[in-house]
């Protein structure tokens, strides 16, 4: 995905659903892991932010590719991507 530093990206060998965390954008509000209807995120500590955790994926073979997540996060921090998402994305970028 990307060379920055600050995201880390999760992806489900299983369903091919990927999860994109970007440290610096996350505040560690836990609004992500309060949304998530099956547990895949969760907070770890983080003495260096704002609220002193940030968010993580716990276990990226339990997200259903809700997107809860990512529409809930204020900051933009997550981004996930279903497989479907990413092949319409390939399909119009190659159309242009």
């Amino acid at each position: 995905m990307s060379d920055n530093p600050n995201r880390k990206t999760w992806r489900s060998e299983k369903t091919g659903i990927e999860i994109t965390i970007d440290r610096h954008w996350c505040k560690g509000c836990n609004i992500c892991v309060d949304y998530c209807p099956v547990d895949t995120l969760k907070m770890i500590d983080a003495p260096d932010k704002w609220e002193g955790s940030v968010a993580v994926v716990r276990d990226i073979d339990t997200c259903t590719g809700c997107m809860l997540c990512e529409v809930q996060c204020p900051d933009f921090a997550i981004m996930v991507y279903k497989p479907e998402k990413v092949k319409k994305a390939k399909a119009e970028a190659a159309a242009v």
